[in-house]
């Protein structure tokens, strides 16, 4: 007999984050478009967790978005300015005051993000030339990738959730939104990882891993063919020379 599921978190009833969620008002509108697989198996994905943290959000599912009646309405909105949180060369970088109010011009900022494997989030990009049109931005990590029971690409790639709580702060300074809760993000992050260690910990808990989770800093990057071609996830512009 399978378990009560929550059908907001998508945990467990007996293990359900919802009441411990505050959500926050923000000014911007975040936007998570999520991979079929992202939505309908991964139990551990952040990306719903913490639309469930903001307020002024949305979860879309799907794989190509240029024909999704609501996602174009964002996007084609005249009262809103859409931008597309993914790092390059031609990103803007919230970081070094790439992006200002006067850049707004009193349009609502919609961001929007891809929650999805980076192979997966490539594809969706890939087969969706409206969002390859929209403004990109970008933001400096203040570290690595906060991911215990999963390993990051490369460095500078960030689960959907270390990646919004990075923008809010990112935002806020830039003096474009606040950001109410700023532990809260990271605080629902280190919980629900430390449930699945002390699970994978459990002899009697099947279909667990056996092994410790070794500390992110201390991984070796994928080698070969496989770290070549993760390698290409983040292509971010070089650092600009100190004076």
């Amino acid at each position: 007999m399978s378990r009560a599921t929550c059908y907001r978190c998508f945990w467990p009833q007996s293990l359900c984050w919802c009441p411990t969620l505050q959500p926050m008002e923000t000014r911007t509108h975040f936007v998570f478009l999520m991979h079929p697989k992202e939505f309908k198996q991964e139990k551990a994905g952040t990306g719903r967790l913490t639309h469930l943290c903001l307020s002024h959000s949305k979860i879309h599912m799907g794989i190509e978005f240029d024909a999704h009646e609501e996602v174009q309405g964002l996007i084609n909105d005249p009262s809103n300015f859409p931008v597309l949180l993914y790092p390059g060369p031609t990103a803007r970088n919230l970081s070094t005051g790439g992006l200002n109010a006067e850049d707004l011009g009193g349009r609502r900022l919609v961001v929007f993000l891809l929650d999805a494997t980076w192979s997966g989030a490539r594809k969706m990009l890939r087969l969706s030339p409206s969002l390859q049109r929209l403004p990109r931005i970008m933001f400096t990590p203040s570290g690595r990738s906060r991911y215990v029971i999963k390993q990051q690409p490369q460095d500078g790639c960030l689960s959907t959730l270390e990646a919004t709580h990075e923008l809010l702060l990112t935002l806020e300074r830039a003096g474009l939104d606040r950001y109410p809760l700023p532990d809260q993000l990271l605080g629902l992050f280190d919980r629900m990882q430390q449930y699945q260690i002390q699970c994978a910990a459990d002899p009697n808990r099947g279909g667990y891993r056996r092994q410790p989770y070794s500390a992110p800093g201390e991984r070796v990057a994928p080698q070969g063919r496989s770290g070549a071609r993760r390698s290409r996830y983040l292509v971010v512009p070089p650092a600009a020379p100190e004076s």
